[in-house]
């Protein structure tokens, strides 16, 4: 079997895995979306892998009210390099900053997406979403997880923080195949696993909230279709109106 079709075969068994593994987590995940949304909360996104954003996010068919969460420091200072190794550069506790400088409340949602979970930034605003009254949904590989080692403090990875978990069900390293003569894996899982994933939740989200709560949501129509920039428009009145 050609590269090709190896990798096609592995994907549609991918997607597979995620749609029956993670079904009922998506279910969940929708309906308590779909709760925090009908009470007037916010769905925020933070994602440090490579489709979430640009897949859900403002796009033609996508529902309105998920928005993107990104923060950084930014520092300016043009001293010439020097050894810093002796300097205590921890950085955690940022993301509480972060959070009392957002627009987040108390029952919001917050969705982090890290395929490895061990970075201490994703972490960091895992912990601190939650004290802060925020539920966690974590979008991340276990497998990929537990093979590594968390770089926070706390020694704790994404899976171990969050009030949901969404596993990818990428494998360790990302990549699915196997190539004769290449020494490491060739084409990643997580990308797709999480668009899929995300998309099952949006979908239970939508029907949860026109059917449990008699809410319509704005989906936002393609910005090149037919009327899509003044339909569009209307639609971010109405979610700055409503949060729907």
């Amino acid at each position: 079997m050609n590269l090709i079709d190896r990798y096609q075969e592995r994907i549609l068994q991918q997607v597979k895995t995620v749609t029956t593994t993670q079904h009922d987590v998506c279910v969940a995940v929708g309906k308590a979306m779909a709760d925090c949304v009908a009470k007037g909360g916010a769905v925020h996104v933070f994602d440090t892998g490579h489709i979430v954003n640009s897949e859900l996010i403002y796009r033609g068919g996508g529902v309105l009210f998920l928005k993107a969460f990104k923060y950084d420091l930014a520092v300016d200072d043009s001293v010439r390099p020097r050894d810093r190794s002796a300097v205590d550069q921890d950085m955690t506790g940022l993301a509480a900053y972060a959070l009392k400088k957002s627009s987040a409340l108390p029952g919001d949602m917050i969705i982090i997406g890290s395929v490895s979970g061990k970075s201490q930034n994703v972490i960091d605003l895992a912990i601190e979403a939650k004290k802060f009254g925020l539920t966690v949904v974590a979008l991340t590989s276990v497998e990929y997880s537990k093979s590594v080692e968390s770089l926070h403090k706390s020694g704790k990875r994404l899976f171990e923080c969050a009030d949901f978990v969404i596993d990818n069900c990428a494998p360790a390293a990302e990549a699915m195949l196997e190539i004769e003569g290449v020494d490491v894996r060739f084409a990643a899982a997580s990308g797709i696993s999480a668009a899929v994933a995300l998309w099952s939740v949006c979908a239970q989200a939508v029907e949860s909230l026109m059917k449990e709560h008699g809410i319509t949501p704005s989906i936002l129509k393609s910005e090149n279709f037919a009327d899509g920039p003044e339909y569009n428009r209307r639609m971010k009145e109405r979610y700055a109106e409503t949060g729907y």
